[in-house]
């Protein structure tokens, strides 16, 4: 992938923010975009499940929400298209998958490749799935953290935008790890996507440039 997206300028860039649980990243990126310096602003916040407390985050905060089920849609492609055309009725600029556990399809990535970013708890490429933080203890690793990616349609694979890291402690669980994994990658994905719209960026195959 070979991309270059610059600053948004003369308004607060617009994030729409894909979520699936709680909402704690969620609610990070609404605190910062309270700031005007922020340079962003919340938009819409979607979901593949309902009766969630980043919804109720949302709805908190006067965003509109959205949620489309995939138990709804005769077929996974369906539930990615109609996904794909909710989205895109917010015009963002960014799209900000913040605890969303789904995998989108062709044609959200086709539509919004490029502007879609993801975290994941582990120093990526290590530990791709569901269960990093245990694969890490299991491999019994002294240091890992979390990433900030664009993603693309591999698992946990994509353009490597920003890393942090977290040391693993003796008497760590997979809970006390993930906590303070999740701990320092709220402040991560703030910092970044703050960023990636007042800078702009580029893409060039793997690697990913912040600014002018």
């Amino acid at each position: 992938m070979s991309l270059t997206v610059g600053p948004v300028a003369d308004r607060p860039a617009r994030l729409v923010v894909l979520v699936s649980g709680t909402g704690t990243n969620l609610q990070a990126l609404l605190d910062a975009a309270a700031e005007p310096a922020y340079g962003a602003q919340v938009v819409a916040v979607g979901s593949d499940r309902g009766d969630i407390e980043g919804l109720r985050r949302a709805e908190r905060a006067g965003v509109p929400t959205f949620v489309h089920r995939v138990a709804d849609h005769g077929a996974r492609a369906d539930w990615d298209r109609d996904v794909t055309a909710t989205v895109r009725s917010y015009d963002p600029d960014l799209v900000v998958l913040a605890g969303f556990m789904k995998l989108l399809g062709a044609a959200f990535l086709g539509c919004f490749g490029g502007r879609v970013v993801n975290t994941h708890p582990a120093l990526s490429p290590s530990f791709p799935g569901m269960r990093a933080p245990q694969d890490a203890l299991d491999y019994g690793v002294r240091v890992t953290g979390a990433t900030l990616f664009f993603v693309d349609d591999g698992v946990d694979a994509g353009p490597i935008v920003a890393q942090v890291s977290v040391p693993v402690l003796d008497g760590d669980d997979v809970e006390t790890l993930h906590e303070r994994i999740k701990t320092r990658e709220r402040v991560m994905l703030v910092e970044t996507v703050g960023r990636l719209v007042r800078e702009g960026y580029r893409i060039d195959g793997r690697k990913v440039e912040i600014g002018p």
